[in-house]
């Protein structure tokens, strides 16, 4: 019994420990003519499931100080933002503009994104099929517009494999 209270003291310990250790939960500065210039409709939707995670926009909750929540969140705000980042968009190339329209309607049309796990804290980011229609529509749209005026956009990246 006594090593139970040691190893629940230990973890106590661990968890305030934990505490002192914060993570960066940084908003790089937004230079709207670097952002992505979308439709009311679509960015109304962007804005609600998606620019916490792939914006420097991000809306950090209470629980982002809380470790080890913080770290986790960091990471996969990090992690969204590398993936694409709506506040870089007129950066990217067309090749990669191209490739990221043509992710956002899969994963949105799979239900990969928004996360699982964001939605239950986040239940106005849930994706109605409307929401879904809206920016799969505007994702081909917007791909077709760019491919058109950069052919080479709809090959794939040399060592990629995937348009």
């Amino acid at each position: 019994m006594k090593w139970i209270k040691r190893i629940g003291l230990a973890l106590i310990v661990l968890l305030v420990v934990a505490q002192f250790i914060r993570p960066a939960h940084t908003n790089p500065p937004v230079d709207p003519a670097k952002e992505l210039q979308a439709p009311q409709s679509v960015a109304a939707i962007l804005q609600r499931s998606c620019n916490d995670c792939h914006s420097n926009r991000t809306v950090w909750p209470w629980y982002a100080n809380v470790a080890p929540v913080s770290w986790l969140l960091a990471d996969d705000v990090k992690d969204g933002r590398r993936e694409v980042n709506f506040s870089e968009w007129a950066t990217f190339k067309p090749t990669r503009t191209a490739r990221k329209l043509k992710e956002i309607c899969e994963q949105v049309e799979k239900h990969e994104m928004p996360m699982k796990i964001y939605v239950p804290l986040h239940p106005d980011a849930k994706l109605s099929d409307a929401d879904r229609k809206t920016l799969c529509d505007w994702a081909k749209g917007e791909r077709e517009r760019v491919i058109a005026a950069h052919p080479e956009a709809a090959k794939p990246p040399a060592g990629r494999g995937r348009a």
